[in-house]
């Protein structure tokens, strides 16, 4: 093999090298900031590309995925003069990756310190107790001022999240004692309140007992009157039955007068103090007065003729 053919074969080994070098597959999700002469010329998106060697380079790569940046506590002063530390966490997103290399020299350091800042003047207007409920106003409010801020570095704030405020020993102890005491007045006023729902359920057990009460009693004086009603209804049918049988079998004066007498008997022995006697029912009690006179006259000659007998029969 002679010496131009290994020169030949060393050459096309060199532009193998180098083309392969030169050849550049960007993959998904990311850009390549390309220079040319040490200027800008274009940013290469996904898919494969070749850069003219030693006249092209990459600037920069950058990544288009979202990204999260924690940052360390900040100390913070509120209104009312007390010191706090605020941590943070901003999701960002590359836009524009030109803005992103040339804008600023360090966008990390940059969008710290700018957080730091606009953290620190949020919290300057807000007391201690508004800083530590009004989590969702600093958030919205740092977003919009940090993602205007960052627009000229090709950076969209997408989220801005306080992850934790924390005060100062005494100024938590202080809220300590006072979170307990306000969870001893509510369990007092629940205290309060079941002992009050207690007293209001027994009255009204006892009121409820005393109405059924009076309506059983009630129903009983119902039922009581109903039933002597039935049992006055019951002797007054009885009474117009016997009457109806006794029209029915046709009697004579002396059963007339027999009943009129029976009654009258039943008129006297009751509790009345006054009884008017009709005129009837006064010849009825004379002729009945005729009558037991008349059997009595009967039983005294009785007696005197056995009596006039018994000695007759001693003296024989």
């Amino acid at each position: 093999m002679d010496v131009s053919t290994i020169v030949l074969i060393i050459v096309i080994v060199i532009v193998i090298i180098v083309v392969l070098n030169n050849v550049r597959i960007v993959p998904q999700a990311r850009a390549f900031v390309i220079e040319r002469l040490g200027a800008y010329t274009g940013t290469w998106q996904v898919g494969l590309h070749f850069k003219i060697p030693i006249i092209d380079r990459i600037a920069n790569k950058v990544s288009l995925k979202e990204n999260v940046l924690d940052f360390p506590p900040q100390p913070v002063i509120t209104k009312d003069n007390v010191a706090i530390e605020i941590d943070t966490v901003i999701y960002y997103q590359v836009t524009d990756p030109k803005l992103y290399t040339y804008g600023v020299e360090y966008p990390m350091a940059a969008i710290e310190n700018l957080t730091a800042t606009t953290l620190r003047n949020i919290i300057g207007d807000l007391e201690l107790d508004e800083s530590l409920t009004s989590r969702e106003h600093i958030n919205a409010r740092m977003r919009e001022v940090l993602d205007e801020a960052t627009d000229a570095w090709g950076v969209k704030i997408n989220r801005v999240e306080v992850k934790n405020i924390t005060p100062p020993r005494d100024i938590q102890m202080a809220m300590e004692k006072q979170m307990r005491a306000e969870r001893e007045r509510r369990e007092a006023i629940l205290r309060a309140e079941g002992e009050k729902k207690s007293v209001i359920l027994v009255a009204e057990g006892n009121k409820q007992a005393r109405i059924l009460e009076a309506e059983a009693v009630k129903e009983q004086q119902v039922l009581e009157a109903k039933g002597q009603a039935e049992a006055i209804l019951m002797v007054q049918r009885a009474t117009a039955d016997s009457i109806k049988m006794l029209v029915e079998s046709q009697p004579n004066e002396p059963v007339i007068a027999l009943k009129s007498l029976e009654a009258f008997a039943r008129i006297a022995n009751g509790r009345a103090t006054k009884i008017i006697i009709p005129s009837n029912i006064q010849g009825l009690a004379g002729l009945a007065t005729s009558l037991t006179e008349l059997m009595r006259t009967d039983d005294e000659t009785a007696s005197a003729n056995a009596e006039a007998k018994a000695p007759a029969t001693k003296k024989q």
